[in-house]
């Protein structure tokens, strides 16, 4: 049997969708902060981790936001994560305090390279692959490695042809 394309075993987000997940994740992390329960600062991991983050800091009252920019996708081929932007160096520290978010974690090779850099911040997905489990602290659901995810910022509704054709 040949691979599956990407789309043929496709798990599709919608905003709506995101927005719940986003909302459990920051109840799962509600009081885990090393300051009282509280987190100094979430860092959304760019792209697909800013929608995530904004909701968990929505939630969680936290007003310091930054990001780090990491490539790791050229078009839908997973290639080496490399850091285009880092966050606040004042602000970031070892990671102390710091809430890393993605959408969300496959292979773990994004978060093994953002976790490098910042030992003891805690790391959230909404969405966690089995690879890349070991990289993430907390997280919302789990698939299977083979599943590709289309998240709603990356998709645009148009017509679709009926399953037998045109009228």
């Amino acid at each position: 049997m040949a691979d599956r394309l990407p789309h043929e075993k496709g798990f599709h987000v919608s905003w709506d969708q995101i927005h719940r997940d986003a909302r459990a994740l920051a109840w799962r992390l509600d009081g885990l902060g090393p300051d009282d329960g509280a987190w100094r600062a979430v860092v959304a991991i760019t792209r697909g981790g800013m929608a995530p983050a904004m909701i968990v800091s929505r939630e969680l009252d936290i007003r310091t936001v930054d990001t780090i920019s990491v490539k790791s996708y050229n078009k839908q081929e997973q290639s080496e994560p490399t850091v285009i932007k880092a966050p606040q160096a004042e602000i970031m520290g070892d990671g102390t305090g710091i809430l890393i978010v993605d959408d969300l974690v496959d292979t773990g090779k994004t978060l093994e390279l953002v976790r490098r850099l910042y030992p003891k911040a805690h790391f959230a997905t909404v969405y966690a692959k089995p690879s890349g489990k070991p990289m993430v602290d907390t997280y919302v659901t789990e698939v299977s490695q083979d599943t590709w995810i289309f998240f709603p910022w990356d998709m645009a509704l148009q017509y679709v042809e009926p399953y037998r054709g045109k009228d």
